[in-house]
């Protein structure tokens, strides 16, 4: 299954849809009825695809195709990209700035590159009864190292909450048997931390785990007793 889930294809395919995600938490937890429908390519997905393949798989750098146009609004770029999310020339220099900040500072070099034992590495398990998957960046024996972009690092404890980057700690630590340390790059400024995961942070992490499996069980699970299209988010101020 393990080597199977290392082709991308298959991770984010049929046979990944097995398996729940933490991409899969924001759907679970605020619109079950869009849970693993296909989203469209963004063009800050792509950035960030690009970044962790510069930094991790560079060997694989040449599969991203970059368009030298000013916007995704010239004739050019349509031209070239049809109904693809390419990247432009000046976010691929941006993303090669960022990679090359990590490469050029010995403890972030170190941190991602000595004694690794895998990049890019799934695992499966289950947890609180369901199905779950994961794909680490960095492998190492100590810990897991989640490589992150921010528009403002001073604000990252905040948005860690909202991109649901708690519950992934959580279930990557299950998953993984390690602690998950993030690497986060400030888009422009190039600046870098280097963040720890408290206890606090992944109780809440744990939470929204336990709401996500609550929620798959009722609409999607073996067992499934409810009609997806009938869910209602009721919430207390």
């Amino acid at each position: 299954m393990i080597e199977s889930l290392r082709n991308d294809d298959n991770y984010y395919g049929q046979e990944g849809s097995k398996f729940i995600s933490n991409s899969d938490i924001s759907a679970l937890l605020s619109d079950p009825s869009s849970f693993k429908k296909s989203k469209d390519k963004t063009p800050d997905m792509v950035k960030g695809s690009y970044l962790h393949t510069l930094v991790l798989e560079p060997q694989k750098a040449s599969n991203f195709k970059i368009v030298s146009a000013s916007t995704r609004n010239t004739n050019k770029y349509k031209e070239e990209a049809g109904d693809d999310v390419l990247l432009l020339e000046h976010e691929a220099e941006e993303v090669h700035r960022m990679a090359n900040k990590i490469a050029s500072n010995f403890y972030l070099y170190d941190l991602v590159h000595v004694d690794t034992i895998a990049y890019e590495e799934p695992a499966v398990g289950e947890i609180f009864g369901a199905p779950w998957k994961g794909k680490a960046d960095v492998i190492k024996r100590d810990m897991i190292v989640d490589l992150k972009t921010t528009s403002n690092i001073d604000d990252f404890k905040f948005s860690a909450r909202k991109y649901n980057y708690d519950s992934q700690a959580y279930v990557y630590e299950k998953l993984f048997g390690v602690p998950v340390v993030f690497l986060v790059i400030e888009k422009g400024t190039l600046r870098t931390s280097v963040v720890s995961c408290s206890t606090r942070f992944l109780q809440a992490g744990e939470q929204k785990v336990i709401q996500a499996v609550n929620v798959w069980a009722r609409y999607f699970g073996p067992d499934a007793t409810e009609d997806v299209n009938e869910y209602i988010n009721q919430f207390t101020l």
